[in-house]
């Protein structure tokens, strides 16, 4: 009998299994940083794992609770700088995968992560980071969030990190690096944009979850196949991972 898993689990393990070996990943801290690890320790062995902050292929033993805190840095590859990661490896085109996260996204995959409006009132959250060159520059950008109707809208208060900008070839029209893959990997289900329109689409729905569900918690109407695709489960393999050598302190799972 498999495992049981809890939805972190599965999310992680579904984003770990987009990523290829050899590929180049930037990431970020949480569960894409999980999912990255994992595919590195199973099907993905030669992938190389880039922190924006310059840190490649560390071997940390803590996940670390920021890019900043040296205990991720812990035998790293190589030592670059913010320079050395995003300008001369990001912006060369060496990067296969982005990973991030983000406060919104909208039909478009447009991210926001600087401000929420209610009305007058103006909310402001940390900004973009490293994401919108991220975004710009990696052939794939991969994002993993939770899926809440305010979350997933029809348009983002604030454009922060650019994805299909307007749909179709708007993005390459301001000239623009076209990202050739996009999806969302949410705890309800998967998105991607693979059609002409470059809109949310869905591609796979988590077990036990419904189309009511994923209509009751989209800000943004989503099309729901009769036929449609369930998320893969993890293998009992994968969560004896997470549990026990990716993350056994449970910060993120």
């Amino acid at each position: 009998m498999a495992m049981k898993f809890s939805t972190n689990e599965l999310m992680a393990v579904t984003a770990a299994r987009m990523l290829e070996d050899g590929q180049n990943i930037v990431v970020g801290l949480g569960l894409p940083q999980i999912a990255t690890l994992l595919a590195k320790n199973t099907h993905a062995p030669n992938l190389n794992i880039i922190y924006e902050i310059g840190v490649i292929n560390p071997e940390s033993v803590d996940a670390g609770v920021g890019i900043a805190d040296p205990r991720l840095w812990y035998k790293g590859e190589y030592f670059t700088s913010f320079i050395g990661s995003l300008g001369q490896i990001l912006q060369r085109g060496l990067v296969d995968v982005g990973f991030l996260g983000g406060l919104q996204i909208d039909k478009y995959g447009n991210i926001n992560s600087t401000l929420i409006r209610n009305g007058n009132d103006i909310k402001h959250f940390t900004g973009s980071g490293g994401a919108a060159d991220i975004a710009t520059f990696a052939k794939k950008t991969f994002i993993i969030m939770k899926h809440e109707k305010r979350k997933i809208v029809d348009a983002v208060d604030f454009i922060t990190t650019v994805g299909y900008l307007r749909g179709g070839n708007s993005r390459s029209d301001q000239g623009m690096p076209m990202c050739s893959d996009m999806r969302v990997i949410t705890n309800l289900c998967v998105f991607n944009f693979n059609n002409e329109e470059r809109v949310l689409q869905l591609e796979s729905i988590h077990a036990g979850v419904t189309g009511q569900d994923i209509w009751n918690n989209t800000g943004v109407h989503v099309s729901i196949p009769a036929e449609v695709k369930t998320t893969d489960e993890p293998t009992d393999e994968e969560i004896y991972m997470l549990r026990n050598k990716i993350d056994p302190e449970r910060l993120y799972i």
